[in-house]
């Protein structure tokens, strides 16, 4: 199987992981701002159980954000059952690998720290050390980095997206992608049945299933539209409210897929399989922009989380109605493209305002980009691998107020 794929991969040593390092299951409301911090703290008091005291400093876009997010909850939850814990914000210390840094010590009695760790939080859940030095499981899972690459084995061999997938991860991958779609599933009911406010001072009522019901009154060609709304905005609100959601790629962006797919296999009654191969595609995408570029807020914008979830359910649509790998590449390719230079400007650093609604619009916009590439021969100027790289460089010259540190954009609205 894995002798059909080239040789090597002109992109980089360097390959990507799996896709159970991409869809995670957890809870809301930030992968990179509560799930990645409170991951680091675990593994920090597992190096540590005899600790008497805990040092932590919060850098960057950590520590701007940080309140709103329940970044201080997620990391005293764990240390504090452990020991007390001294907590620090530096929201104007950028450590240079990346904006969400952060640095654990072990306090003793005579005010010293000891063992310093240094570790990121660079989106969708994922921590790094600051190093670029896979391991040796990592540089063998995925040969091929990028999605020229994949589409050349596809054509060359006959085979999909999510084949590729599976030949890459093994069959064992499915059981893992079904329980991630049974928990999208239930993010998506629990979301348009739970009515109220969501946490924190902006007192925003929850609008999945005021929603919902509307868009059971129209007739199907509206429909379509207030329905996929309602579930984006229902897993969107769960994750709000700190519910459990999978990260597709992130927290913040969550909504997005689950809404696409739940809508498809209710109004077009996909089987089990196919909603799971379309997964296994999303993921891929997903996959292809977190290794090549970045799914980070505080890293290159919204862009890279609700962009790239927009991508992921353009792919994972297109691939369920019968697209060919150009139309799924050209329809990921658009879900990407026109969410170029999307910033990360949180009202109150919360994941609300303007994450939730713009959560559901993404999902309608990766139905707009599927049905546009079907429409199509799949033959396009713009490669998805260009925008990949356009999107990179894009949320790099992005001034750090626009990405996750709520000093400018609409996070000013409040001030």
């Amino acid at each position: 199987m894995l002798g059909d794929f080239v040789a090597e991969s002109t992109h980089s040593l360097h390959t990507m992981k799996s896709l159970r390092e991409l869809y995670r299951i957890g809870t809301g409301p930030s992968s990179s701002h509560t799930m990645g911090p409170q991951a680091a703290a675990r593994q920090y008091l597992a190096r540590h159980p005899e600790a008497k005291a805990f040092d932590v400093t919060l850098y960057g876009s950590l520590a701007a954000t940080g309140k709103g997010h329940m970044t201080d909850v997620a990391i005293l939850r764990v240390l504090e059952e452990q020991a007390p814990v001294d907590l620090h914000w530096a929201p104007s210390v950028f450590l240079p690998y990346h904006p969400n840094g952060m640095k654990f010590a072990v306090k003793q009695e005579d005010g010293t720290l000891t063992d310093e760790w240094t570790v990121y939080s660079i989106g969708g859940g994922a921590l790094s050390e600051g190093k670029d030095e896979p391991s040796e499981a990592e540089e063998s899972l995925y040969p091929l980095n990028t999605m020229t690459e994949i589409m050349e084995w596809c054509q060359r061999t006959g085979h999909t997206f999510w084949e590729y997938v599976e030949q890459c991860e093994g069959a064992e991958l499915w059981d893992y992608l079904r329980e991630v779609w049974q928990v999208m599933q239930e993010s998506v009911e629990r979301g348009i049945n739970h009515e109220g406010i969501l946490p924190g001072p902006l007192g925003l009522q929850r609008k999945a299933p005021v929603y919902f019901t509307k868009a059971k009154g129209y007739k199907a060609n509206l429909q379509s539209d207030g329905l996929v709304y309602a579930y984006a905005l229902a897993v969107s609100e769960e994750n709000a409210s700190g519910g459990t959601i999978v990260t597709a790629p992130t927290c913040g962006s969550c909504g997005v897929l689950p809404g696409v797919l739940y809508h498809l296999s209710r109004g077009h009654l996909f089987a089990e399989e196919r909603i799971l191969h379309a997964l296994a595609t999303a993921g891929l995408i997903g996959n292809l922009v977190k290794h090549n570029a970045s799914i980070s807020g505080a890293d290159v914008g919204c862009q890279g989380e609700v962009g790239v979830a927009s991508a992921m359910a353009s792919g994972a649509a297109c691939q369920l109605f019968g697209g060919s790998v150009a139309q799924i590449e050209y329809a990921a390719e658009m879900g990407l493209e026109h969410h170029l230079g999307m910033t990360c400007d949180p009202v109150c650093g919360l994941v609300q305002i303007p994450c939730i609604e713009r959560n559901a619009f993404a999902a309608a916009r990766a139905l707009d980009a599927n049905f546009y590439a079907s429409l199509s021969d799949g033959q396009h100027r713009v490669s998805f691998d260009r925008v990949v790289k356009v999107m990179k460089q894009t949320g790099h010259d992005l001034p750090s107020l626009y990405k996750e540190t709520s000093e400018g954009g609409l996070a000013k609205i409040n001030h």
